[in-house]
This record gives C-alpha cells, structure tokens and sequence, in this order.
C-alpha cells in the first residue's frame, strides 16, 4: 500500500480539518469534471485520492493504518478493506462509482441534492461607519444618519406583480425555486440545487411586472435616523439596529443596520479601557513643600492634593473620574502621572535662596563656569 500521507501530501501530525483541506484540493484538481481529463491516468490518480481521504479521514481506521501500515489484518480483514481488492468498477469513458466515496465527496464539498422551500426570505444586512469626538465617545451624544435601502414596494406589497395580474407557479423549477443538475461522475450521481433565475427562488412568477419595482418586489429609499451613542463606547465598536437593514424579498423580514464608531482620538486625555490618563507639571517647590491643584478631567475640574516630597513620575489616582463603562453605571478611574518642573531661569534673588538651602543642606556645591541657569 502506499503512503496515503503521502498521497494528500500531509503528514501524520495533519488534524482531521487539514486532511480535509488538503483532499478537497486534489478532488477538484483531478476530478474529472473539473479538469476536463477523462484518460486512465486520472482515474487512477483520482482513485488513490480518495482512498488515502477514506482512511485518514476515520481516526478507527487512520489508528489502523498508523499501527499496521494497512486497514485490517489482510484483504478485507474485519474493521477495514484491502484497497487492492475493492471493485472500482469498467472505465469505458465514462466513470461509473458505485461506491461509498459519492457520500465523501459530497460531505467535503457540501454537494447534494436539496429542495428549497418557496416563500420570503431574510434581507441583507447594512454597515455603515460614523465619526464622533472623543468628548462625544465618553458623554454619550445621538447622532442623524442617512443611508440607502431597499423597503417593500408599495406600489406591488412586495409581490413584484402590477396590481391585478396573476401569480403563476414558475414554469422552470416547478414551483420549487431552485433548479436541479444530475451530474454523473467517478464518485457517482451527483446532484447540484442552485436558485431558479427565472423566479429568482420564490417558486412564483408574474404573469405581468410591477411598473414601479421591475418586479423586484422592492424599491429604493433614502432613510433617516437618530443614532444614539451610549456614554462610553470604544473605538471600532459597532452598534446594531435591528429590523434597520434591507427588506427581504416577498416580504420577508428586514436585515440589520450596524453602525461603526470611528472616535478621534484626543490630545489632553488617553483611554486605557474605562481608565483615563494624563501628565501634570507642577513646579518643584511644589513637589518639595506639597500643595493643592486643580487638574482637568473629562468630569470638569478635580482638586488633587500633592504631599510634600512628591518625586517627579509619581501616579495619583481620581477614583470615579474616568470613563463610563457601557451599560455598567459605573465609571473608571483617573490616574494623574506628576512631572516636575525644574526653572530654566534663575533671578538674582532666586538663586541666592537657593544657595542658600544648599549650605542649609551641607552641600558642597561647586558652581560651573558655565552652568545650566546661563
């Protein structure tokens, strides 16, 4: 027997949903109705394709063959069959499998024979995206839109019939709304179901078109709504308006409308998650001796108390200032990093004072020549 994990060019580590992949390749590479080729070579091709799927595919047998280097303890053994002996039947120009491999094929390639059901059917679903500040984003705000779509048509209530004409069955699908293909191949009679043109799937036709939708059953409009964007939501967060899509043909029901936040980001303020923050400078015989400032949150002003001793990078923390969390009624926190500014320029006094805290202090300080004050 040959190496099957060679022949679907996997190896024996390859998940079942690999091996799938990999045999459904190869199926539409060398079958025939998709290649075109119908000589020997093919099928024989074709055959170890789906000999190797039928193994690999069943862990009993894949267990098997990995343990055994076969499936079964000889031809035809029990748990499995022998390759070599299995009836692939006459190749007389045409393929003729009266096997099991028709089930494979159309369990891989989701073929077989199905009959819709005539009736309305769900409509499309509609995106569209929106800008908001980053004010807008954390307050909540509502915002106008207006986009296309399509709506029941009035003129026919959706029929696609002019008022007063016959609904005739469909003379193509019979009424059923899909067409039927019977194709034979190497792994047997396979059936395709594709919508009927003709009827466009309803079943139905009418004997004379609505004037106004073309038969369509639909029609066109330009929409109008309020947005209403909830206080706290994220960048690329989409809101979903149920029933605000497309009408579905014959009626059926309307599809959805999301909606996507674009926020601009803001200069003063950056969201981690629900959480804001920022840097403040403050002077540094503020952070020496301590003091009381106003700092800006996206609540308003908030007073924070800076102890004496405050080192530059210090993180304080506004509880409750930060960003309404959706749908929570509560709200994230504010962290406020403390940057401490050192004076550029000193006046004569200013550094006199300071000189004079440095002999206070026992520093022995050798002034530069040039120093950072020039």
């Amino acid at each position: 027997m040959d190496d099957l994990y060679k022949i679907l060019g996997v190896d024996k580590k390859t998940d079942v949903s690999e091996i799938k992949r990999a045999y459904r390749k190869l199926a539409q590479k060398y079958h025939p109705d998709v290649s075109g080729k119908k000589d020997a070579e093919t099928e024989k091709k074709f055959k170890e394709i789906n000999q190797a799927y039928e193994v690999l595919s069943d862990p009993q047998k894949r267990a098997q063959y990995d343990q055994f280097g076969s499936v079964g303890n000889g031809p035809a053994g029990p748990g499995g069959f022998d390759f070599n002996g299995f009836d692939f039947g006459n190749f007389n120009g045409a393929f003729d499998f009266g096997s099991s491999f028709g089930d494979i094929f159309s369990s891989v390639f989701g073929r077989g024979t199905r009959r819709g059901s005539a009736g309305p059917e769900r409509g499309d679903d509609i995106e569209i995206a929106i800008n908001v500040s980053f004010e807008e984003s954390v307050q909540g705000t509502e915002k106008p839109i207006e986009y296309s779509r399509l709506i029941l048509c009035a003129h026919c209530k959706g029929k696609g019939a002019e008022p007063g004409s016959k609904i005739v069955t469909c003379h193509t699908c019979q009424g059923t709304g899909q067409q039927i293909r019977v194709q034979r191949t190497p792994l047997g009679q396979i059936q395709t179901a594709t919508v009927c043109r003709t009827c466009e799937g309803s079943g139905e036709k009418a004997d004379k078109k609505c004037a106004k939708c073309h038969g369509e059953g639909r029609t066109h409009e330009r929409n109008r709504i309020t947005v209403r964007i909830p206080a706290g939501i994220f960048d690329k967060a989409a809101i979903r308006l149920n029933g605000k899509g497309e009408i579905g043909r014959q009626g059926g029901e309307p599809g959805d409308l999301y909606v996507h936040i674009k926020v601009t980001p803001s200069r003063e303020f950056e969201r981690v998650k629900d959480d804001i923050h920022t840097t403040r400078k403050i002077h540094v015989l503020q952070a020496i001796l301590g003091d009381e400032i106003q700092v800006k949150t996206i609540h308003g002003d908030a007073a924070l108390k800076i102890p004496a001793g405050t080192p530059g990078g210090k993180v304080f923390e506004l509880k409750g200032y930060g960003v309404p969390k959706v749908g929570a009624g509560t709200k994230g926190d504010h962290f406020i990093k403390i940057d401490v500014e050192i004076p550029t320029k000193l006046s004569k006094k200013d550094r006199e004072l300071y000189e004079q805290l440095a002999k206070d202090a026992k520093l022995n300080i050798k002034p530069q020549s040039k120093g950072f004050f020039n």
